[in-house]
């Protein structure tokens, strides 16, 4: 749920890469707009609701219960970060080993999620 929409979905779509399905209206059930991106077999969609909503609590990964983060696998999450950063969106971890074989970085969305990256 986001009232942040259009941001949202360019640094998913345009920034990450993820690839577009499409926008859908279901304004009869509060949605304005619900943009659908596919990475791999994932799907990921982005509510814009028609009316206003409480804003969620930042704080990042430990800042509350709840969702505060998801990982999408990347060949290069190197490249990933770089496109991030090229947008000015916070760095969480700069790329690291998390264990032996597993690469993997974090950066914030424009909502204040964080997202991971993950290279095997």
């Amino acid at each position: 749920m986001t009232t942040n929409g259009d941001a949202m979905l360019a640094f998913y779509r345009d920034v990450i890469g993820m690839t577009f399905e499409a926008t859908i209206n279901m304004e009869a059930l509060g949605v304005a707009a619900m943009h659908r991106l596919w990475a791999n077999d994932s799907l990921l969609k982005i509510v814009v609701p028609t009316s206003e909503v409480a804003a969620g609590v930042g704080g990042g990964m430990m800042g509350s219960t709840g969702m505060r983060y998801f990982t999408l696998s990347v060949a290069d999450v190197q490249s990933a970060l770089d496109a991030c950063a090229g947008v000015d969106a916070p760095i969480i971890w700069d790329r690291r080993e998390a264990r032996p074989g597993v690469v993997v970085g974090m950066v914030e969305d424009p909502d204040g999620n964080w997202v991971e990256f993950i290279e095997r």
